[in-house]
């Protein structure tokens, strides 16, 4: 919903934007999306997707995800979802889910196909090489203090992708149609521009 000239509502206003919580840091982001005024229920069931107008698939162990979502019977009625349209915020191991291509991953790894993107899980090493860096992001006027935990790495980006910010030259935020991902954790500052950006998409 967007905002008016003059409407000082916070951007989330009328929103409901669900996050997937079978694992991982899913609880961050709810209180994210509810300090920028959306509703935000926590995803673990198909009933639960009734209603959303976008999705969160939070960072966590993508295989673990993977598996639980196909336990759960939620994969299929969340793919379908998506495949018709439902915007989608991925981080982490939620680029892993939503990109076409993913090296290093399990064969019976199962992810959406959503955006034109080749990543390999856990590119930039193991826990213990995580790190903090400033990015410089499109749309924002400053720049956002990024969190890399076990990150996947891109290693290919298709032509209709549009690239939000780069580390070291590698795209670690990036977008395409209803779909965006980033290698990072935004929910981990309390720094909620990223969030917010993902709502504001919302309404083109």
């Amino acid at each position: 919903m967007p905002n008016g000239a003059g409407d000082t509502r916070s951007p989330g206003f009328g929103l409901t934007v669900g996050v997937l919580a079978l694992q991982g840091a899913f609880d961050v982001h709810t209180q994210r999306l509810v300090q920028l005024g959306a509703t935000a229920p926590l995803v673990r069931t198909p009933a639960d997707l009734s209603g959303l107008d976008a999705i969160v698939l939070p960072g966590g162990e993508s295989t673990t995800m993977s598996h639980l979502l196909t336990t759960s019977g939620l994969f299929d009625h969340l793919k379908r979802r998506l495949i018709d349209g439902l915007a989608v915020f991925g981080t982490c191991a939620g680029m892993i889910l939503c990109a076409t291509d993913v090296l290093d991953a399990r064969p019976d790894q199962r992810g959406f196909d959503l955006i034109d993107l080749t990543v390999r899980r856990n590119g930039y090493g193991r826990q213990l090489d995580s790190f903090e860096d400033d990015l410089s992001v499109v749309g924002l006027a400053e720049d956002f203090h990024a969190v890399f935990i076990r990150a996947p790495l891109v290693e290919r980006v298709g032509p209709d992708v549009e690239v939000l910010a780069r580390h070291d030259g590698v795209p670690v935020l990036v977008r395409s149609g209803r779909c965006t991902v980033s290698a990072f954790h935004p929910e981990l500052t309390d720094d909620a521009r990223l969030h917010q950006l993902f709502l504001d998409s919302l309404s083109d």
